[in-house]
């Protein structure tokens, strides 16, 4: 609800500001307050985690979100270019067909009566593949793609204990291998892909890796799960698409939360914040505009407007299924700091054929999307 002051939650940590005024009046100073904390991980790391991270040389410097300095705007300014409000309309055709075709064998799996994960079979993938369209890049793996990015927000956003940091210490630092070897490629033969552009820049190594990390994480897998939250929403129903996607972004997005610090003491709202004070921003949920979802300022997503085409999109492909399947359990959740969706959305026909039975495939659905 609007007017509530920021307060501190000790078990969280942070200063917690609900307020969609407060939270952009933050927003939009970023001097005052500083994204310096943006992308550290919540839950600190253990040694053992560092030092596989270490081995990869894996290094997270100041470049987009985490960065208030002035090599900011160029940074930004270059990877803008590749998101463009005409680049975004040319990618629809794609969407739309990627989408399409996610749909009609999750028809098809319903009609035969089997359960279908609306995660996996629609919503995990298309976003991938259309943001690496978009990036130039068609040498990534999109299976691995979304293996390494909720490993990462998970090691990042997560609570993960000493043993599972292990083990996503060593898919971030999969994943950042491939971005070290990304980044000497385009060294080598540049090009007019991120990389080659990033590299065009001057950044160092492992600026350019920073980049392409939170980059190719942010650029779909948040939209995989406003799809995902969307279709959480609707199933069942009848709905008109863009209202969903609006009311998504202001109820449940897919990024509730974000960070910043206080650069020194200052005044929020009726409430003194100490120098250096953590605090957690809420972006949806709490009666403020869609657009909050996004940020404002010079931190603003620069794929707002592709996520919103891409989970349009989505919900009209797959309105007619929708409207036809019923969830089979409570779905299980991604419940991080920062992002949160249903996981799973398994879903069976809402009047089952008679001549097939209802069950699970593998146990996630029948399909991979």
């Amino acid at each position: 609800m609007s007017g509530c002051p920021a307060r501190y939650d000790e078990e969280l940590g942070y200063w917690v500001v609900d307020d969609p005024a407060l939270a952009r009046e933050v927003l939009l100073d970023p001097e005052t307050y500083r994204p310096d904390n943006a992308v550290l991980a919540h839950t600190p790391l253990s040694v053992k985690a560092l030092r596989v991270l270490s081995g990869v040389g894996f290094a997270l410097p100041p470049t987009l979100a985490n960065n208030a300095g002035e090599s900011h705007r160029p940074i930004r300014a270059a990877v803008a270019r590749f998101f463009s409000p005409a680049r975004v309309a040319a990618v629809e055709p794609l969407v739309r067909k990627l989408m399409s075709s996610r749909v009609a064998a999750a028809s098809d799996a319903v009609a035969r009566g089997q359960q279908v994960d609306l995660v996996r079979a629609i919503a995990a993938e298309p976003p991938a593949l259309a943001v690496l369209e978009m990036l130039g890049l068609r040498n990534l793996d999109v299976p691995t793609l979304k293996a390494w990015s909720l490993d990462s927000l998970e090691l990042f956003w997560g609570r993960p204990d000493e043993d599972r940091q292990l083990e996503l210490s060593h898919s971030a630092a999969e994943f950042y291998a491939w971005l070290r070897s990304a980044t000497t490629a385009a060294r080598q033969a540049p090009g007019d892909d991120l990389f080659g552009v990033l590299v065009g820049l001057g950044l160092t190594d492992e600026e350019v890796c920073a980049v392409g990390y939170f980059l190719l994480i942010a650029g779909q897998e948040t939209t995989t799960q406003l799809i995902s939250t969307a279709f959480q929403r609707v199933v069942g129903t009848t709905y008109e698409p863009a209202d969903i996607v609006e009311d998504v972004l202001r109820q449940a997005s897919s990024v509730p939360t974000w960070r910043r610090r206080t650069a020194g003491p200052t005044t929020l709202g009726d409430v003194q914040l100490p120098a250096q004070a953590p605090v957690l921003l809420g972006l949806t949920g709490h009666g403020g505009p869609a657009d909050l979802a996004f940020g404002v300022g010079i931190h603003r997503c620069l794929g707002a407007g592709l996520a919103r085409l891409e989970a349009r999109v989505a919900l009209e492909c797959a309105q007619d299924l929708l409207g036809a399947v019923r969830l089979t359990e409570s779905p299980p959740m991604i419940d991080l700091l920062s992002f949160r969706a249903p996981r799973r959305l398994l879903v069976t026909a809402l009047q089952p054929t008679c001549d097939a039975p209802i069950g699970f495939a593998g146990g996630q659905g029948n399909l991979t999307a």
